[in-house]
Order: structure tokens, then C-alpha cells, then sequence
């Protein structure tokens, strides 16, 4: 990582311009947005484009699950040609707790990688973006932006910086099947009990959530015995329907960040990913 990081950092400087983005729009004081995209067809018919967030170390904006008290992001590309389908590539957030509420956010300047699918030789992505901004107050912002996706000339700079982005972004597990094993709701501690049995994962990085406006589940901690990761469910989420539900795991290794799903069962846990 750390040689990517030189090689980015050179490669960055070295390019005269970065010709794949649009101009930057303010959103907020301090805060501006723009698109940006590295303009490679792989083969499979996919492209990177992105987000540049450009905002003060102080001011944040929320993760895929905002968390108790964030705005979702919202990413409308209905006007675009050529552009059949897409995914937010979300990197791994900070969690953040203030005025006791808990919430899944980024820092500072920031990078939402997007994957799309492209079915023509030329495209243009038309985006409307809404997403949540946070410094001494928080407001939702919108911003509209139209970027020609020219594939015969790609931008080196650009995908450097759409790279670093992507390799923060949580992959699924690749390791031991086990390493996280049986998921069980207790009710009585109003928590997820997670048995982390893999020394590579890290406990106190683990997020577990139901998916947009499913449960949502606070910060780790030790279970009385010590054999398992507590996750107590937040503020006045309803428990109902948990047994059985899918609940995704993201967490953070020496290797980087994973993400797999478990289903919550009193008895046997099915792995769903």
C-alpha cells in the first residue's frame, strides 16, 4: 500500500489536468462537489466515475447506512445516455458518535467511487446528487452534473485517484468460512452476540446493520466472557423480524476492509455471503 501510495502521489503531480471531471459546484460554505471518471471501458462493459467531496477536516457526510441521526445519500442518473445501471462503491467509514446518537460517516475531503454499466460506444452521465453535510449544523445538498464519458481517452489522474478510493472500499470475505461464526439476537441485552474467530479481524471495527432502514446496531463491545463481540441494538429499534434477517458485517483487517452477511437464528446461522 504504501508504494501505491508513491506511485499515486508522483503520477498525480505529474499530470497537467484532469480533463474527466466536471466543475465544481459549492453545495454549502466550504463544501463543493464534482464528478469525476477515469473514461476506461473494461471488458466486462464497466467504468469508474466518482464523487469528490472537497470539505474542511470538520465537516462530514454520511456512509451507505447514515446511522441514527445522518441523511442518506441519494444518487438519481435517470438523465444519463448509455449508463443502464449503477453502484455507490461505499469505503469503509468512521463511526461517529455525538450528542449520543451514532452515526457511519467520512471526514474531510472524500471520494465515493461509482461503478457503472455502460451498452454504448459513447455515454454521458447526468447525475443529481442529494446527500447530507455536517459541520456545526446539518443540512441536506443537491447538486446536478453532466459529465461526457469519452472512452477513448482515459485519464490517468483521475483513476489513480478513483483507485485509492476503490481500494478502501469493503470487498467480500475471502477467508476462513468461520471466522465470524453463529449469529443469535439476545434479548435480554438487546444485542447481537458475534463470535470473531479469526485473529486477522479486527472486533472493534465491526458494523452490523439490516440495510437501509432496517435495525441498526451501536459500537462493539467485549461480551461478558469474552468469546464474542456484543453489538446492542440502538435507541428504540424495534427488535421484530430480526430472527432470520440478514444482517451485514463490515469490518477492518490488516489486509483491509471485508464485508460479509450472517442470518440472525437461535439455532443454526446459514452464511448468506
Amino acid at each position: 500500500m504504501r508504494n501505491f501510495i508513491i506511485f499515486a502521489t508522483a503520477l498525480l503531480l505529474t499530470t497537467p489536468a484532469f480533463a474527466a471531471a466536471t466543475d465544481w459546484q459549492e453545495v454549502a460554505p466550504g463544501v463543493r462537489l464534482r464528478l469525476i471518471a477515469d473514461n476506461v471501458l473494461k471488458p466486462d462493459g464497466t467504468t469508474l466515475a466518482g464523487i469528490e467531496i472537497d470539505m474542511p477536516k470538520s465537516t462530514k457526510t454520511y456512509w451507505r447506512v447514515p446511522g441514527e441521526s445522518g441523511i442518506p445519500t441519494e444518487l438519481d442518473l435517470a438523465g444519463s445516455a448509455g449508463v443502464v445501471g449503477h453502484a455507490i462503491l461505499w469505503p469503509f467509514p468512521t463511526s461517529d458518535t455525538q450528542n449520543g446518537f451514532r452515526d457511519y460517516v467520512y471526514y474531510g475531503p472524500t471520494v465515493l467511487p461509482v461503478s457503472l454499466k455502460i451498452d454504448a460506444a459513447a455515454a454521458t452521465l447526468q447525475a443529481a446528487i442529494l446527500m447530507g453535510v455536517c459541520s456545526d449544523v446539518c443540512v441536506p445538498v443537491r447538486a446536478s452534473f453532466a459529465l461526457p464519458l469519452a472512452f477513448g481517452t482515459p485519464d490517468a489522474g483521475q483513476r489513480v485517484r478513483l483507485a485509492q478510493a476503490v481500494a478502501t472500499t469493503p470487498i467480500a470475505w475471502d477467508g476462513a468460512p468461520n471466522a465470524i461464526g453463529l449469529v443469535r439476537y439476545d434479548g435480554a441485552a438487546r444485542a447481537l452476540i458475534v463470535p470473531v474467530t479469526d485473529p486477522q479481524i479486527d472486533p472493534a471495527s465491526l458494523i452490523a446493520d439490516a440495510g437501509p432502514g432496517g435495525q441498526l446496531f451501536g459500537a462493539p463491545q467485549k461480551s461478558p466472557d469474552g468469546q464474542a463481540v456484543l453489538l446492542p441494538l440502538l435507541g428504540t429499534n424495534d427488535e421484530k423480524g430480526l430472527e432470520s434477517q440478514a444482517i451485514r458485517l463490515t469490518f477492518m483487517t490488516a489486509k483491509g476492509p471485508y464485508e460479509l452477511s450472517r442470518k440472525v437464528t437461535v439455532g443454526v446461522v446459514t452464511p448468506a455471503g
